[in-house]
């Protein structure tokens, strides 16, 4: 049982009935109420249903705002359950405060930073015959964040028949919000699927339709990505840490900092050839998946790499100076 306190029953089928609804995010989910239930077991609550109680647990948790908030909602949500079953008559947490959070900054590689990173896991890859097709297939993945701006999650679901060599187009099925979406992908691109592909050709012997296979029938696991990604970081003189400074959050490398880089540099490079970016973020909504502009928005945060890196630096001085 994953829960422990007098309200395990209870805290498992609200689990369930958010399962139930199609929510994918239970994991996380389920992390946020072990906080909560761990809370009342070593303060030995038994009525939890009193406001104070929760100003006290607010004040106990030891993380971010931005999880501390996540937190108390995963919980209000909780306790919305709880009047629905008839189990209680109010929400505790209806009328708590959220903690004002700090403004996350992401990383932003430059166009040319992007094409260092892609140079470096290239030049790496290793030509002995039992790791040459590997380390292919990690680079062909890793092009695809940095060029089409994928979510990490995305490539390694490919289908060989969702990349589609007539008329160079990429079919993105079910990824997040359950979405599938056909985009274009430049020439560059495909002519390195192309390449990818007539290596997998030769060096892969399985039955397997997966774009990225492996060796038992399904995909390459996203976590084959990263340490390749982070060397390359590394390599190409890039690493960066996450760092809190004042209220920003200046967040360090990662597989999805591509997918804030191609926002920021397409947006970038439409402003440069004297075009309107207002206008190209309803398409650059569409490209990267985003029912609302908004969401494309959020991406936003700086005019690009170079900006970013004067942002940190200035905060840095502010703080150094008080």
């Amino acid at each position: 049982m994953t829960f422990k306190s007098f309200l395990s029953t209870q805290l498992e089928a609200f689990v369930q009935y958010r399962t139930s609804l199609g929510y994918k995010n239970i994991v996380s989910l389920k992390s946020y109420l072990k906080k909560f239930d761990r809370y009342i077991i070593e303060t030995g609550e038994i009525k939890t249903f009193s406001p104070s109680f929760f100003l006290e647990f607010k004040k106990n948790l030891t993380v971010s705002p931005d999880t501390n908030n996540k937190t108390l909602f995963a919980v209000r949500r909780f306790y919305d359950y709880l009047i629905r079953i008839n189990y209680i008559d109010f929400n505790p947490l209806q009328d708590l405060p959220p903690e004002k959070e700090r403004t996350f900054i992401p990383f932003i590689f430059s166009r040319k930073e992007t094409d260092r990173i892609l140079h470096t896991v290239q030049h790496h890859i290793r030509h002995d015959e039992a790791c040459f097709f590997k380390d292919m297939m990690v680079y062909a993945a890793i092009m695809l964040l940095a060029r089409c701006g994928m979510r990490i999650s995305e490539p390694v679901r490919l289908h060989i028949n969702h990349y589609r060599l007539c008329d160079r187009t990429i079919y993105i099925e079910k990824t997040k919000f359950s979405k599938d979406r056909l985009i274009a992908v430049p020439k560059m691109v495909a002519n390195e699927l192309n390449h990818y592909l007539a290596v997998r050709k030769a060096f892969f012997n399985g039955n397997n339709s997966s774009l990225f296979p492996n060796q038992t029938g399904g995909n390459i696991s996203s976590n084959r990505i990263y340490p390749v990604f982070h060397r390359a970081v590394a390599a190409a003189g890039l690493n960066d840490p996450s760092r809190v400074i004042g209220n920003m959050r200046f967040g360090g490398p990662c597989p999805h900092s591509f997918r804030h880089s191609f926002a920021v540099n397409t947006l970038k490079a439409v402003k440069e050839r004297g075009n309107s970016p207002q206008q190209t973020l309803p398409v650059l909504s569409a490209y990267m998946g985003h029912s609302l502009y908004k969401d494309t928005a959020v991406y936003l945060k700086v005019l690009d790499a170079d900006h970013r890196r004067s942002l940190k630096n200035i905060n840095i001085s502010q703080r150094n100076d008080i």
